[in-house]
């Protein structure tokens, strides 16, 4: 049974709206299934997409962000679970099950 699923994605919605679209029925296939997810922690594109998908349906969601940009305004501050690290060294610590 998988428990929590990571989910790697852009922070741009894509040349096709039907990116978007899928991003976010994956977050809301996600949440149906009781799957948390675990992603970069941002609040935009198709990374938002996912996590509005799992939030909107009830699910959980982990995000890990770094500090440059959480200070740019890309965190997603709504999320149950944000992380915000010093590094992209840290981020990928933190999402690789040992963090």
């Amino acid at each position: 049974m998988i428990n929590s699923l990571a989910v790697y994605c852009g922070a741009r919605d894509g040349n096709d709206q039907k990116y978007l679209t899928a991003a976010r029925q994956l977050g809301e296939w996600m949440a149906a299934h009781q799957i948390d997810l675990v992603y970069g922690g941002g609040q935009f594109g198709l990374m938002g997409a996912v996590a509005n998908g799992v939030l909107d349906n009830g699910g959980t969601v982990h995000g890990i962000i770094t500090e440059t940009l959480a200070s740019r305004g890309a965190a997603y501050k709504k999320i149950q679970d944000l992380k915000i690290v010093p590094d992209m060294d840290h981020r990928k610590e933190k999402n690789d099950g040992n963090g």
